[in-house]
């Protein structure tokens, strides 16, 4: 059993009960962490209703909207947290997004604009991220966690713009995770498998790539949200204290393949 009953956890990127930010959530709750989850505010009054509905059960005692991009939200969480705990232990980075149109086609006609957008939501919120927290992280020593995909490192159909982003994501983290380690911070990456997410919709033939990963991975099945949690779980834990600067593959053995 990971010893984290009390420990202090930011998770970003929760949309609905099939996120992989959700099932990290979920499995944080059961192993005693106290939880701030953030959201992504649309207005839209019904929406964010039905988040607070999805996220009750969770009892996270901070629950806030955040545009990574909004620099006086990012002040709000950062004022908040520290308020409330004087310090962070956990940092769950899931956030990513890319123009539809960016996703397939010829890679070569991606438009600057889509590439910036892609790099910018995908890479460089987690830049951000670190440093609007380092403070509060190195109070008692932390680890911050982010999600990656094996398009970062190998072709993946209708992935295109979100491949070189993944791979700057997992850049990202090993030149961090060289500036934090003399603060006791700690920064990993976790590659899950194909899962059936609101941003995987966006991808076309989604349900193919979904059977090809199932059929040639090593478990010949695809991985589930809350086996992503419990590996997020132990990096977010002391058991994995030497562990940093590392990609780790949480996909059913899919990574081994070809």
């Amino acid at each position: 059993m990971l010893d984290l009953k009390g420990k202090t956890a930011l998770v970003t990127g929760i949309a609905n009960k099939r996120s992989i930010a959700f099932g990290i959530a979920k499995v944080m709750a059961a192993y005693g962490v106290r939880l701030a989850l953030t959201y992504l505010p649309t207005g839209n009054a019904a929406t964010e209703s039905k988040f607070m509905a999805l996220v009750e059960d969770l009892h996270a005692e901070v629950v806030l909207p955040l545009d990574v991009g909004d620099t006086d939200a990012m002040s709000a969480m950062v004022a908040e947290i520290g308020s409330r705990w004087g310090k962070l232990h956990v940092l769950v980075h899931s956030i990513a997004g890319a123009k539809r149109e960016d996703l397939s086609g010829r890679f070569s006609e991606t438009s600057l604009e889509g590439y910036q957008l892609a790099h910018e939501v995908s890479g460089y919120s987690l830049i951000g991220l670190v440093r609007a927290f380092r403070a509060l992280l190195t109070v008692d020593g932390g680890s911050v966690v982010t999600l990656s995909y094996i398009g970062s490192t190998r072709v993946t159909p209708n992935y295109n713009v979100m491949g070189s982003a993944k791979a700057a994501l997992e850049a990202n983290v090993r030149y961090l995770a060289m500036e934090l380690g003399a603060d006791d911070i700690r920064i990993n990456a976790v590659s899950a498998g194909p899962i059936r997410t609101l941003s995987a919709a966006g991808i076309r033939d989604f349900l193919d790539l979904l059977h090809n990963a199932s059929t040639h991975s090593a478990l010949k099945r695809n991985v589930e949200i809350e086996e992503v949690g419990q590996a997020v779980a132990f990096l977010a834990s002391r058991a994995s204290s030497g562990i940093t600067g590392h990609v780790l593959f949480v996909d059913c053995g899919y990574n081994i393949y070809g």
